[in-house]
């Protein structure tokens, strides 16, 4: 059993420990605000721009777009966002499972990819699995700027169009709520048609000046501000996973301080009683 001077310092050493995770825990719920009012800002136009981009996948325009062309998959693009930073908690794990599921799936295929990172996180595991990354962008910060996202994501379109690629994918972590963030797979492109029953028949909006100008146009503001959208939603994961993350390591600590109080007490308690046993014992053979 160790000692009382020994416990007394692991007691202050968790002690310090405590008060760095619940700091850190108020930081992140603090951020977390930031990031949801940022996130419930921009989700509408990403949400409305994915549905008339899935309906002008259904329709038939005198224009075809490569991006709403299939063609058989030979090598694979992902787009992949991470945190920068650790400490969030199974965040970044869990969408590398999924990421890693897919990847397998696409290899019994002799499927190969290529990636675009963004986040520390997701370039150092990619290149530990040995993948090919074509671009990559960190440091984003908390209040990602839709300049910082174009770079990396028109690297891969543009393998897209040069058929390096003939399909790209979105991994990401979507907010659900403070408790839940899920990871999930979105295909980009090629486009994937509406399932809506009504757009079954054949028809197609109208375009001014034409749809070449208008779908060269609105598909890849399309695809950077899903990715943006991801970006941004990842922030909101990041902050929740981290307060949650930072709340438990804060009670966790809690709990081992009151551990290892009682077993201080118990250490000096048996320390006071031996003392009077001996000095009972001593005055009794005098």
């Amino acid at each position: 059993m160790a000692g009382g001077k020994e416990i007394k310092t692991k007691i202050t050493s968790i002690q310090n420990t405590r008060k760095i995770t619940k700091a850190m825990e108020m930081v992140a719920a603090s951020k977390m605000r930031r990031a949801q009012d940022q996130m419930f800002a921009t989700r509408p136009y990403a949400q409305k721009i994915a549905t008339v981009v899935s309906h002008v996948a259904s329709s038939h325009p005198e224009y075809k777009h490569p991006y709403l062309i299939d063609r058989p998959v030979k090598r694979a693009g992902f787009i992949t966002i991470s945190t920068d930073r650790g400490l969030c908690g199974g965040l970044n794990s869990n969408m590398f499972k999924k990421s890693l599921n897919k990847i397998g799936e696409l290899d019994e295929q002799g499927i190969k990819i290529e990636v675009v990172t963004f986040g520390n996180k997701a370039l150092g595991f990619y290149k530990r699995i040995g993948a090919n990354v074509v671009a990559e962008a960190s440091h984003i910060g908390d209040r990602p700027e839709m300049a910082a996202i174009i770079g990396p994501v028109q690297a891969i379109l543009k393998s897209f169009t040069d058929g390096n690629i003939d399909v790209i994918y979105l991994i990401s972590n979507e907010f659900v709520n403070t408790m839940t963030q899920e990871p999930k797979i979105t295909q980009l492109v090629p486009v994937v048609p509406s399932e809506e029953d009504e757009l079954g028949h054949h028809w197609d909006y109208i375009y001014e000046p034409g749809s070449k100008e208008v779908l060269d146009n609105v598909l890849d503001r399309y695809i950077e501000s899903l990715v943006y959208q991801g970006v941004v939603e990842n922030v909101a994961c990041e902050m929740a996973a981290r307060m949650l993350a930072m709340k438990s390591a804060t009670d966790n600590a809690g709990d081992m301080i009151d551990e290892l109080q009682l077993i201080y007490n118990r250490e000096r308690q048996a320390g006071i009683t031996q003392e009077i046993s001996e000095i009972v014992g001593g005055a009794a053979a005098v």
